[in-house]
């Protein structure tokens, strides 16, 4: 005959374990926006700071470029003349990106400078939104990243850096954005291993076409310029900055560095992660890696990998054209 009375119930071990990982999903998800909350309070010290000391440094030297080349001065002065000591390699001022930056700068040094600062940064918010937008506006995720990422994010506006637009073109993930985001940036180019490990050969050519495009643009506009920036790109010119690469430590770990993760973006090309290994590959890859690039990680956040811009083949899905 039942007493009545009521026992504990005794939880089952599936039952204790499921209640352990929820209350580890909770713990990290506190952790996550613990540092969003602080990346965004950092990124909010970062703005003020860099607004307040050197804003626009950046656009300072993507506009001084397109002056010279308007007075037919020379893009990457030589070091060693004496003349062209204020663009030296740490001169705020110094140009070490591809021409193409600099022609497309050209009509905006014809104005005076505080207006075309004034276009730039119009330009900058329109970039950043639309990165947004593209994202997922609705998506928490976005906006936890873009926390933690704050400090990076704010000091690449302030300083009127093209990450911005680097940025936005990753997120596009489209064989001819990457293409003009590695004629900014150059290291870019190297999110193209997210194609050769999906062996989407198409993709891959088409990047390849876009770059030798953009490549004979530059040329056919300036030729001297295009010829001569290969001429900077050498480890030399790394400059004296607060460099967060493995090379200020170790070159040959740097290289090891890199070499490990070009196999691990290839190997994992085919799964979810592929296009954001693609893309870490091309942000931390750079041995004069800055924080303001880190703001480029955001487009390892891009919903569902990119496009490619041309048909589908016979036999594939549309939906199979996405990761």
């Amino acid at each position: 005959m039942s007493s009545g009375a009521t026992t504990d119930h005794e939880p089952s071990a599936p039952e204790a374990r499921s209640s352990e990982s929820s209350r580890l999903v909770v713990t990290l998800r506190l952790v996550v926006f613990a540092l969003a909350v602080i990346g965004a309070l950092a990124g909010i010290f970062s703005l003020w700071s860099h607004l307040s000391s050197d804003p626009l440094s950046d656009f300072q030297a993507y506009y001084q470029a397109g002056a010279r080349l308007n007075a037919g001065q020379p893009l990457y002065p030589p070091a060693a003349d004496p003349a062209y000591q204020p663009y030296g390699i740490d001169s705020p001022v110094y140009y070490r990106y591809p021409p193409l930056l600099a022609i497309a700068m050209r009509p905006l040094a014809l104005l005076p400078y505080e207006t075309a600062a004034g276009i730039w940064v119009v330009s900058l918010i329109g970039v950043a939104a639309l990165t947004l937008y593209r994202l997922g506006i609705t998506r928490p995720g976005v906006w936890l990243a873009a926390g933690i990422l704050g400090l990076p994010l704010a000091w690449a506006f302030s300083i009127g850096q093209a990450q911005v637009m680097v940025t936005l073109l990753l997120v596009i993930g489209a064989p001819w954005s990457v293409a003009l985001a590695a004629q900014l940036k150059l290291l870019p180019a190297l999110a193209a291993v997210y194609w050769l490990g999906r062996r989407e050969w198409r993709s891959l050519g088409r990047f390849v076409g876009y770059s030798f495009g953009l490549l004979a643009i530059q040329f056919l506009l300036m030729p001297a310029e295009t010829l001569g920036f290969p001429r900077i790109v050498w480890f030399d010119q790394l400059g004296a900055v607060v460099n967060i690469s493995p090379y200020v430590i170790s070159p040959a770990l740097w290289a090891a560095l890199v070499i490990a993760g070009a196999i691990a973006a290839l190997l994992l090309a085919r799964g979810r992660w592929g296009w954001a290994a693609a893309v870490s590959l091309a942000v931390l890859a750079s041995p004069r890696l800055l924080s303001y690039m880190l703001s480029s990680l955001l487009a390892a956040l891009r919903p569902q990998g990119p496009v490619p811009d041309g048909p589908v083949p016979e036999g594939r899905a549309e939906s199979d054209r996405r990761v």
